[in-house]
């Protein structure tokens, strides 16, 4: 059974930081490309950063410069650093592969930035 585990979320002020993790199991974690998502109150997941099997990296727009993704093979974990975080930031962050694997979301970890 696939599944993944986020933490690591919690109040932050704006241009605070964070890093949320994520243990995944089930599935030959090596081999699959990892991402993490996001979903805000009413709105869709959206992809924030994807690090594939070979340690590629892609970020939207919106995070790069602040985001750093990396993933730890050894122990099923890939990781979220998070600087300079601003309010659009405030979300849900789950963690899945890439792409997700259908009915394997976890509870996701809550991000809040507000001062």
């Amino acid at each position: 059974q696939v599944q993944f585990v986020e933490s690591g979320g919690g109040l932050v002020q704006p241009g605070g930081s964070l890093r949320l993790s994520c243990v995944a199991s089930g599935f030959t974690f090596s081999r699959f490309s990892l991402a993490w998502f996001r979903q805000a109150p009413g709105k869709d997941h959206e992809l924030v950063a994807v690090i594939t099997e070979n340690d590629s990296l892609t970020y939207v727009s919106a995070v790069k410069g602040r985001f750093t993704i990396s993933r730890d093979n050894a122990k099923n974990t890939v990781n979220l650093q998070m600087n300079n975080l601003k309010p659009e930031d405030t979300a849900v962050y789950y963690c899945n592969s890439a792409p997700p694997m259908a009915g394997s979301w976890g509870q996701g970890t809550q991000v809040t930035v507000s001062a």
